[in-house]
């Protein structure tokens, strides 16, 4: 049922010849390496980026198209009213095909600890003067009228919250970058930095050297691995999130909503996406194993909605089989693996699908057209590295965006290119420095 783009081993796009040298050479081809270009390009900068596999092909364009402030960590609320700005300008350059809508975002409660949570956030809310506010039972009814009645206790509710289609939106923005003569290359992975004499001279991709005053390495679940090769260890998991999408269907909610059961928003093709947003599944490899005592917090307080799986698939970044060393000479693991597609949790959706269909029992049985799984890059306190790379200047690191990526990403990128450049990110980064684990 694998029928949306990213599955199609569609042949690249975009193979710009790549020079022999640049200013900056941006590693991954998700949302925050196409903005962090997109930035560098903005500043007169000859930019290259290189992606292993497909632009957008790997979670920027497997997640829920969410873009939200409402639940954030209060560290990345700035980051986010920001994105916010930068989507909708982005939807100004590149028109409705986008998928940008701002239709709101709604957290559902269904037992009083969600209305606890709730409560909570809305501290952080009026210290940003957000326009987040709690709905009653009844305002929740009359925000989503086709609900089954007294489903829900009550709501949070962002109604600047916005949304976009991931496997249109990043790729479209990439033809942008490629128009504004940034050279793109698919199918370029990066072997390994290149480094001499302890300092940073570019890259070496599979196709020879890029020599570059300075590297953005925003690689998502892979991020980690490259680093590892160069003696730089980061606490970076990655976990198994899974997504359906239905069949267009009768509007129930233009909006985003969620409950502890599904998630759901309407598609641009009419249809919904829906997840089970406590469901998650945790491939244990060496990494799991190696940085165990960094998550041991969070698996205590999320022991009941995270499965370990005893092993990461064949090519997998954190797999057993996955070699930890190489040579620039090797193909390298981003060569074996060029696009991370994995198989969704069948029982995931298939619980998101009856939620949604207790919800809304006038849907009938819920059948989904497609379904689809995404490796989420996570840091064990769920917020990024945005930082410089002590002890390797030049090396600038953008990873660990924890499901948060796709809606944040417009932010980070242009926090990553000010990082790379030696300008103001304009925010208090404090709280995704890299040593900071």
């Amino acid at each position: 049922m694998n029928d949306f783009p990213f599955h199609n081993g569609l042949p690249p796009e975009h193979r710009a010849p790549i020079p022999l040298a640049c200013d900056v050479v941006v590693i991954g081809g998700g949302i925050a390496g196409i903005s962090t270009a997109w930035e560098l390009a903005g500043k007169g900068l000859q930019v290259v980026l290189c992606e292993k596999g497909l632009v957008g092909a790997e979670q920027s364009g497997r997640n829920w198209g969410w873009i939200r402030v409402q639940g954030r960590d209060p560290a990345e609320i700035p980051l986010v009213i920001e994105a916010k700005r930068l989507w909708s300008r982005w939807a100004e350059r590149l028109g409705p095909d986008l998928g940008h809508r701002i239709v709101g975002v709604t957290y559902l409660a269904e037992n009083d600890r969600d209305l606890a949570e709730h409560e909570a956030f809305m501290t952080h809310a009026r210290a940003h003067d957000l326009d987040t506010r709690r709905l009653s039972a009844a305002e929740t009814q009359a925000l989503i009228p086709g609900a089954t009645e007294g489903r829900w206790l009550g709501a949070l509710h962002t109604p600047s919250d916005a949304r976009a289609e991931p496997w249109v939106a990043v790729p479209m923005m990439a033809r942008a970058l490629a128009q504004a003569g940034v050279a793109i290359r698919e199918h370029c992975a990066v072997r390994a930095l290149d480094i001499e004499g302890g300092q940073l001279r570019g890259v070496i991709t599979e196709e020879g050297r890029i020599r570059a005053d300075s590297v953005v390495l925003a690689g998502g679940a892979w991020s980690s691995l490259l680093l590892r090769l160069h003696g730089l260890s980061i606490p970076q998991l990655s976990v198994l999130a899974s997504v359906g999408a239905t069949e267009p269907l009768p509007l129930i909610h233009d909006g985003n909503a969620s409950d502890n059961e599904v998630g759901f928003r309407r598609r641009a093709d009419g249809g919904y996406s829906l997840a089970a947003p406590n469901s998650h599944v945790m491939p244990v490899g060496p990494d799991a194993f190696r940085h165990f005592g960094a998550y041991l917090s969070i698996l205590k307080k999320e022991w009941r909605t995270t499965r370990l799986r005893p092993g990461a698939p064949r090519g997998w970044p954190d797999a057993w089989t996955t070699p930890r060393r190489w040579t620039a000479e090797d193909r390298s693991p981003f060569e074996v693996t060029r696009i991370l597609d994995p198989g969704p949790d069948a029982k995931a959706l298939a619980s998101a699908a009856s939620a949604f269909s207790a919800a809304f029992p006038q849907l009938g049985p819920i059948r989904y057209r497609a379904t689809w799984g995404g490796l989420i890059d996570t840091m064990p306190d769920v917020v990024p590295i945005l930082d410089q790379v002590p002890g390797l200047p030049g090396l600038v690191l953008g990873t660990g965006l924890s499901g948060h990526g796709f809606g944040i990403g417009p932010a980070v990128g242009r926090v990553l290119a000010e990082l790379a450049t030696g300008g103001d990110p304009g925010h208090d980064l404090s709280a995704f420095r890299y040593g900071r684990f």
